[in-house]
């Protein structure tokens, strides 16, 4: 009560006042009528109460309907440009006379076609927002309902208008202006001669320059690489709307979360832009598959999708879904809340695409060809987790990336122990016809090459599960980090291989030539690369001396009888002590010009005849294959020399001399350039002795 005889006090004690006291007597009356929120024909008795107060207030009531008039009014002029963009749709329109002054004929909203009528648009809708708030302490039902009628309707038009400038000014995804702007590393995987003739292998590499390119076997051969995907630059952005419409989107979203439609906003945003992504994974070639669909897929195919799975994640990370965490932002600015939901749900369906196929590749069979992909793949993914843990704030999502990533770490580490267990169970019993390097030897040496350029994330992966793949302490291996010793333990693995593999041969020569050839290509892809590190210096030393001890025994399978021939000895007197090159025993200056002949015959038949065969044997090395040359000319040539240069004159001028002194030593030092070419060849001489 104390509050209603405060006024009338004052307007006792102002009854002489000048017209703006009168104003603010009526304004005080007017509003402690509004403050009680009584009925209307309560709050008319009490006017008529203040009016019988003093004369003054007699016109308390004609102010009251004039602002009845006046809301009206505005509630009119809202309604009227509201209807007018309604697209003829008559029924929903208020059908009061006073509102009956619209345009004939239907119109469709459109911000871009009239940019003034649209801020005409949008102030309407301000307008009926505002009286909307008026109304709440007004009990005025009818506009009340005309109000909320004309807003519903304004909401619609804007809703269908926020569809279509977000529809029309999406703009298409460039690929190729981002492919070309990655940054590529392309790491060679195929450096060799390589066929599919051996067990356990399912991919092998092809042509490396050295010698010919004509491998053994009849199996398919192919040049492989191993692209490991491009890299995003920090700078690199598109835009994903134009521009000139994000302000237009950003004014309606700011009336639609005004008008308490922001559900309704968010869910076209998210809508529209999901399509709109979903469109750009299809540019980038990232089909929606099922996992039974992925498991089906051929290796061939499987490899490029890998790979563009791996250049898609990338750009969906760093490029569309910043681009639109940024668009999120800058519409939705005046709500957290709805930026948050906006973004999530825009996003949600095409990061789920990209981690279901992910998942799939991680779950499906293991294979060793695969096991690059999968650590490009995990990389990329992990490379970018981060930047999605600060984007998206959907739990489930983010799992679900954790959940991907471990998948694919547990796919690479069974993958790699696939591998290992491979070069542990090969047992071809198919040995190279030449004896040069096996195709299983280059590719695992290939394949190691290529994994040491994974050390990092391969290091990190091994240390997680160094017990549950049962490695042990080795002596001299405490400092080596767990990838370190397992390619120790696959190139012992390796090395035992090929001399098991040497003994398929049955000429002791080319068991030598074979454990070369493999050895020495061991050692230079060890030295030629980071494995060189990793195995360190000691390591290489000791097997530059295993192949010295190859070529000694190559010496003695391979030379030995030819060299007997030239011995004094084998004439049949013999000497005590070591043979002689250089001298002539008692018994060989005895001994008879046939006796000489037989040996000038047997040695000219064991020199043809290891031509013959070396000349097919296989070196592919060009400095292994002419140390072993020399070495076969340090060894034999001399001897020769001696053995001609004592032997000749006894046969010179005879019948048929020719027939037994085929070569000169300078003939036999000309026919050693021809051994291991791979190319079988008979000697035609070159000249005969007369």
């Amino acid at each position: 009560m104390a509050a209603t005889t405060t006024p009338a006090a004052s307007i006792s004690a102002g009854a002489g006042s000048n017209g703006g006291a009168e104003d603010r007597v009526l304004a005080t009356a007017q509003q402690i009528v509004k403050s009680l929120n009584t009925p209307k024909e309560v709050r008319e008795d009490m006017m008529l109460i203040f009016s019988s107060f003093d004369n003054r207030l007699s016109n308390i009531k004609t102010v009251m309907t004039d602002q009845n008039d006046a809301l009206l009014a505005r509630l009119e002029a809202a309604e009227t440009v509201i209807h007018r963009w309604d697209g003829g749709n008559d029924s929903s329109r208020h059908s009061s006379s006073s509102s009956g002054n619209h345009r004939s004929s239907s119109f469709s909203l459109s911000f871009d076609g009239s940019p003034e009528e649209a801020t005409e648009f949008l102030s309407a809708v301000d307008e009926i927002i505002s009286l909307l708030v008026d109304l709440s302490s007004e009990n005025k039902p009818e506009m009340v309902d005309r109000a909320d009628s004309a807003l519903q309707m304004a909401m619609s038009l804007l809703e269908d208008e926020f569809r279509r400038i977000l529809i029309r000014n999406t703009v298409p995804l460039d690929a190729e202006r981002l492919y070309g702007s990655m940054r590529r590393v392309t790491l060679s995987f195929a450096d060799g001669d390589v066929t599919e003739d051996f067990e356990n292998f399912g991919l092998v590499a092809n042509g490396d320059g050295d010698g010919d390119g004509s491998g053994s076997g009849s199996g398919s051969r192919r040049r492989l690489f191993h692209e490991r995907g491009g890299s995003i630059g920090c700078d690199l952005w598109v835009d994903l709307i134009n521009p000139t419409a994000v302000e237009d989107l950003k004014e309606i979203a700011e009336r639609m979360i005004r008008a308490g439609y922001e559900k309704e906003c968010v869910q076209v945003y998210s809508t529209v832009r999901r399509d709109a992504l979903d469109e750009c994974l299809m540019i980038l070639d990232v089909e929606k598959l099922s996992i039974e669909e992925v498991h089906k897929i051929d290796s061939k195919s499987m490899d490029e999708k890998m790979r563009k799975w791996i250049q898609a994640i990338k750009i969906t990370v760093r490029v569309l879904l910043a681009g639109e965490k940024k668009l999120c932002d800058e519409i939705f600015n005046g709500s957290e809340t709805s930026k948050e939901v906006c973004f999530n749900e825009t996003i949600k369906s095409s990061v789920m695409q990209l981690l279901n196929f992910g998942e799939a590749v991680a779950i499906g069979k293991k294979s060793s060809e695969k096991l690059f992909r999968i650590l490009d793949m995990y990389d990329a993914l992990a490379n970018v987790s981060q930047t999605l843990e600060v984007m998206v704030t959907d739990s489930f999502v983010l799992k679900e990336t954790n959940d991907v990533l471990e998948a694919l770490a547990n796919a690479a580490r069974g993958t790699f122990v696939e591998f290992e267990n491979n070069v542990r169970n090969e047992t071809s019993k198919k040995p190279t016809i030449n004896g040069e390097v096996h195709p299983m030897i280059r590719y695992v040496m290939n394949y190691m090459k290529l994994i040491v350029d994974y050390a990092p994330t391969l290091t990190s992966l091994l240390e997680e599960n160094d017990e549950s793949y049962g490695l042990s302490t080795d002596d001299g291996t405490e400092e080596m980090s767990p990838l370190a010793k397992r390619m120790l333990r696959l190139i012992t693995c390796l090395e035992s291989n090929v001399e098991e593999k040497s003994k398929l041969y049955e000429d002791g020569g080319l068991q030598y030539v074979f454990l070369m050839n493999n050895i020495y290509y061991v050692v230079q892809k060890v030295k030629d690369s980071e494995l060189g590190k990793l195995l360190g210096d000691d390591w290489v030393r000791k097997r530059r001396g295993q192949i010295r001890q190859y070529a000694t025994g190559y010496l003695r399978a391979s030379w030995s009888k030819v060299l007997a021939a030239l011995r004094d000895e084998s004439m049949g007197g013999g000497s005590s002590g070591s043979p002689s090159y250089g001298q002539r025993s008692n018994s060989s200056s005895s001994a008879s010009k046939m006796a000489l002949k037989e040996r000038f015959k047997g040695f000219n038949a064991s020199f043809e005849e290891l031509y013959r065969l070396q000349t097919a044997w296989k070196v592919p090395d060009p400095q292994l294959r002419e140390e072993l040359r020399i070495s076969i000319q340090e060894k034999v040539i001399p001897a020769y020399r001696a053995f001609f240069g004592r032997n000749k004159s006894q046969l010179e001028g005879g019948r048929h001399a020719g027939k037994y002194i085929k070569y000169t030593p300078d003939d036999l030092e000309s026919y050693l350039p021809d051994l291991f070419e791979g190319n079988q060849m008979v000697i035609h001489p070159r000249r005969k002795s007369s």
